[in-house]
């Protein structure tokens, strides 16, 4: 299948119309009609990701997070994006980003996240749109089966998304169990007033503050931080799974190394 041909087909499960008006989504580099057998899938292009993309001789590198969000004044190998593109250019690799388009597309990641946690979802947290009549959006909103701790409900973060951490604001000061959840995976700090003003007793999300969390408590919301990598490199595994769907089995499919780009020491 060529590079092109699969686009649309990505179009199809997070059309780029979902995507906020800052993003920079979709064909980021290479050639239209380059044939896509090798396909690695990522969450961020790093150096690593570049790297293991032309060792793999792959055709497609697909990553959550552009390289590029801002236009480019020049393409050189003098800093970190303009050397990765330069390298995957050179390389005859294609390269395409889905970024808040499958943040926002039904099936994609806001719901992925809320069916790993059980939540029971109303609705998005904020929503930008619409889709065969409902709404969609960031995040979601909505219930657990059962109420449980602010520590309980932090363990079973770390435990479906497979985290060696997690950052917890209000475990002393929210002690009524917590029922109703705000979801928001990458980095939530800008949700947060939304997440206080829909109820929510509790929100898991990423790349928080130290002020915002501490903020979030007083109005009488704790925070999961589960890292801006930690909730959504569940891209890696449903693109995975879907692009050898498309593709068939004469394509592989390669999974981008796992890389938590923090740790506690």
């Amino acid at each position: 299948m060529r590079c092109k041909e699969l686009i649309e087909k990505l179009e199809e499960l997070a059309s780029s119309q979902y995507a906020c008006d800052w993003d920079n989504p979709g064909f980021l580099a290479g050639r239209g009609e380059k044939e896509i057998c090798r396909v690695v899938v990522a969450l961020d292009a790093t150096d690593q990701v570049v790297e293991q993309a032309v060792q793999e001789k792959a055709d497609l590198l697909l990553t959550h997070h552009p390289l590029v969000f801002k236009p480019l004044r020049r393409v050189n190998d003098q800093d970190f994006i303009g050397r990765r593109m330069v390298r995957l250019i050179q390389s005859d690799i294609c390269y395409v980003a889905m970024h808040t388009n499958f943040d926002i597309a039904p099936g994609c990641m806001a719901d992925l996240a809320a069916d790993r946690l059980g939540l029971c979802a109303e609705g998005p947290l904020e929503v930008t749109g619409e889709a065969e009549g409902k709404p969609v959006g960031i995040g979601k909103i909505g219930f657990l089966s059962q109420a449980v701790t602010i520590e309980t409900l932090a363990k079973l973060v770390k435990e479906k998304f497979e985290l060696p951490f997690v950052t917890v604001y209000g475990t002393e000061q929210i002690t009524e169990p917590i029922k109703r959840v705000a979801l928001s995976p990458g980095a939530g700090g800008s949700m947060l007033r939304q997440g206080i003003a829909c109820g929510a007793q509790a929100m898991i999300t990423g790349d928080i503050g130290h002020h915002d969390g501490i903020d979030a408590v007083a109005n009488g919301m704790a925070v999961i931080d589960a890292g801006h990598y930690g909730l959504e490199h569940i891209f890696i595994p449903f693109m995975k799974e879907y692009l050898g769907k498309i593709l068939g089995d004469e394509a592989t499919i390669i999974q981008a190394k796992p890389a938590f780009p923090a740790r506690v020491i």
